[in-house]
């Protein structure tokens, strides 16, 4: 299958980036299925004064993703709400898995999550409402492991 990770430059050999902001899935490389969110995810950075991007292309198989250790969401679930939780509150928590694939948390979601926080919402009424939505996925490569299964494709120019 074909992914696509949108960023400033053209990334021939991803790396796995530890961050110290709170993701979604944690650390790693993320790349989604959907051309549109990798674009997004390219014209959001427009503000840090570049004048172009690059949609990274790449090809990974789902058998290989699937061999390796992987947490897999069709969907927002309890489970989901968890891990995403987790991730994005605790800065000291770490998990082993080489793939993590599911829906994209966008600002929608954000806001949804954080009446979830605030205590407005509980976990199945968060869920409900995340169901309403049409969500993007992402599939973050956490490992070395992960990395060696992407194959590189081609960068495509986008201009800001």
């Amino acid at each position: 299958m074909k992914v696509y990770h949108g960023s400033l430059e053209i990334v021939t050999n991803p790396e796995i980036r530890i961050s110290d902001r709170t993701l979604d899935y944690g650390s790693g490389f993320y790349t989604t299925t959907d051309y549109d969110q990798a674009r997004k995810w390219v014209e959001r950075r427009k503000n840090e004064g570049a004048d172009a991007g690059f949609i990274n292309v790449y090809e990974i198989s789902k058998e290989a993703i699937l061999e390796k250790k992987t947490l897999w969401f069709d969907s927002p679930s309890e489970d989901w709400v968890d891990f995403v939780h987790e991730n994005r509150t605790n800065r000291n928590f770490k998990h082993d898995f080489d793939f993590v694939y599911g829906p994209v948390a966008n600002d929608k979601v954000y806001a949804a999550f954080a009446l979830y926080e605030d205590g407005l919402l509980n976990k199945q009424e968060l869920i409900a409402e995340l169901k309403t939505y049409v969500l993007v996925d992402q599939l973050l490569l956490h490992t070395e492991k992960a990395l060696n299964c992407l194959t590189f494709i081609e960068s495509i120019k986008i201009e800001l």
